[in-house]
């Protein structure tokens, strides 16, 4: 009696793509250790052939014990495989250039390290030649073709591997902070380990000592050397052909798939063919048509979403990932991610966040910070009476005096440890917390506030005389949930915060100058910043949008308070 298994049966033995992810991160990240480890132990040529002669004994304690072997040589073949299953899997090779590079550096290394692999590790089981330091360098540093292909190789291995970690680290909360000393190792490692290198084969060269496989039998060494060269052209034999045989089936794939291609049918009139199986992100890339995708289509953002208007009936669910996505946005139920959504049936789609042709799109290789709600505090600050203030005053000296009243807001709050987000007319918006405590970040909008009245005060005294009536500013603080992002457009691309906690920041600003105060501060950043404003006034402000009235504390001209760290502060 035959069986057959059922689609249930067969989906528990297929890998979602969650954890198709998580075998390509983990292996990726166990050559990644085996790679820095690696190039390390050349950055100790540096100090002396010994140094690093001593550090390749731990090396080889890590990786060439049984265990260790497995588990590099396994990640070698998941991450081989998935790399190829990935390539068939395509159903198109148009995507931004970050991507590209990455896979054809990837395609690249096999062809780069196979006589390294083989010359070392394989030549040392067919001869018995160990393949220490000594024996490396004088084989790489024989021939200019040699040392300039390793050196090659080491560079596209660390730049293949440090894209795949950027791709995965970009979008963490966390990232941002560790950025900048990642980028000395990114810089410092390779640069090291080829210094490391060309040095030592230079000055093992100059001193002329004997070869390293000079008490090898000749004969041997001439069939270790014959046969060394036989396994490396079939390795290259068999990935070449590996290779051929993906893409083939790759072609066959998509030629099959287009015998009979669906349509996706756009809003704006756009109709586009394609075969079953690929995503309407896809086919917006195919077509040439613009399409946000911040992530680069690997369903961590919501940017490519669109609403399904026809053949919704007829679409698979989203799977785990998508589902997630969506919920998070409260997104409804004929809404999709176009980097998940794989139609088998003609549908009509509205991207939801349809960029305009010849708009520079955000790029996925180029966005730190695409997007990301986070607890901060917001200060905003304005110039009271400044539309009086610049009456009959020629344009060259407003321009003097409002460069002169940023420099003291951008320097106070830089102090503070904040960003200043952006300077609007006579007014400033300065964040703080994006990468602190919301605590923290609360002190810090205080001592800003503090700073900018004491500095205005000291430029009034500069200017007396010239201005007539002194300057004074309104300050509003307001700490919550906002969003952080890289907005804009071309040139004038920036990282803000946008939604209701800086909308309340604004309408305290203005309280201020209603209150006739220095200083307004909602109550729960004022109890956040654990300052001690207990002896000014509170009050109750009305914002729109919202049912209940706010509790703020307002701080007038002239008024002192103390930060937790003991340091005196004057509200001017």
């Amino acid at each position: 009696m035959s069986t057959v298994s059922s689609p249930r049966s067969r989906a528990r033995w297929r890998l979602s793509a969650k954890e198709v992810r998580g075998l390509r991160l983990g292996s990726g990240v166990i050559l990644m250790a085996f790679v820095v480890m690696h190039l390390l132990n050349h950055a100790l040529l540096l100090i002396s052939l010994q140094a690093a002669e001593t550090a390749r004994t731990l090396f080889l304690l890590v990786w060439r014990n049984p265990i260790g072997s497995i588990i590099l040589y396994g990640a070698v073949a998941v991450h081989a495989a998935l790399a190829l299953w990935a390539l068939y899997r395509k159903r198109t090779f148009v995507m931004p250039l970050s991507e590209a590079g990455q896979i054809f550096l990837g395609l690249a290394i096999p062809l780069l390290l196979a006589e390294h692999v083989i010359g070392t590790r394989v030549f040392h089981a067919l001869t018995g030649v160990e393949d220490t330091y000594a024996f490396v360098l004088e084989a790489l540093w024989s021939t200019t073709f040699l040392t300039t292909r390793q050196s090659v190789a080491l560079v596209v291995v660390w730049v293949h591997g440090c894209l795949g970690l950027y791709f995965w680290m970009r979008f963490r909360a966390w990232y941002p902070r560790v950025a900048p000393w990642l980028l000395v190792v990114v810089v410092l490692v390779p640069v090291l380990a080829l210094l490391g290198f060309f040095g030592a084969a230079r000055e093992l060269a100059a001193e002329g000592a004997p070869s390293s496989t000079s008490a090898v039998d000749p004969a041997v060494l001439v069939e270790g050397l014959r046969r060394k060269e036989q396994i490396l052209a079939l390795t290259y034999a068999l990935f070449i052909s590996i290779l051929a045989l993906v893409f083939g089936l790759h072609v066959l794939r998509i030629w099959r798939e287009r015998r009979n291609p669906i349509e996706i049918r756009y809003s704006d009139g756009h109709v586009v063919r394609v075969a079953r199986g690929h995503t309407v992100l896809e086919a917006s890339r195919i077509a040439g048509i613009p399409h946000y995708a911040v992530c680069g289509g690997r369903g961590r953002c919501s940017t490519c979403r669109v609403r399904v208007s026809e053949g919704l009936e007829q679409l698979s669910p989203p799977n785990t990932m998508e589902r997630a996505t969506l919920a998070r946005i409260g997104a409804g139920p004929n809404v999709r991610l176009a980097c998940q959504l794989r139609p088998t049936t003609s549908i009509s789609v509205t991207p939801l966040l349809n960029p305009e042709r010849g708009r520079a799109m955000p790029s996925a290789g180029l966005i730190s910070m695409p997007g990301r709600e986070r607890e901060i505090a917001i200060l905003f600050c304005d110039i009271r009476n400044f539309t009086e203030l610049s009456d009959h005053r020629l344009p060259f000296d407003i321009v003097f005096l409002l460069n002169r009243y940023f420099s003291v807001v951008g320097k106070a709050v830089e102090q503070a440890g904040g960003r200043v987000d952006k300077f609007i007319g006579d007014g400033a918006m300065a964040l703080f917390g994006t990468q602190t405590t919301k605590n923290e970040a609360c002190r810090q909008a205080l001592s800003a506030a503090a700073a900018i009245m004491e500095g205005i005060t000291a430029l009034n005294d500069e200017l007396a005389g010239e201005i007539g009536a002194p300057l004074q500013v309104a300050i509003g603080i307001h700490v919550g949930p906002a969003i952080i992002g890289l907005m804009g457009y071309r040139d004038a691309m920036g990282v803000t915060a946008v939604g209701d906690t800086v909308n309340v920041a604004s309408r305290l600003e203005l309280a201020a100058k209603e209150l006739d105060v220095a200083i307004v501060i909602s109550e729960t950043a004022a109890k956040l910043s654990g300052v001690d404003l207990t002896a000014f006034n509170t009050c109750s402000i009305d914002i729109r949008g919202r049912a209940d009235p706010l509790q703020v504390r307002a701080i007038p001209q002239g008024a002192t308070f103390v930060v937790p760290s003991g340091q005196g502060a004057a509200a001017g």
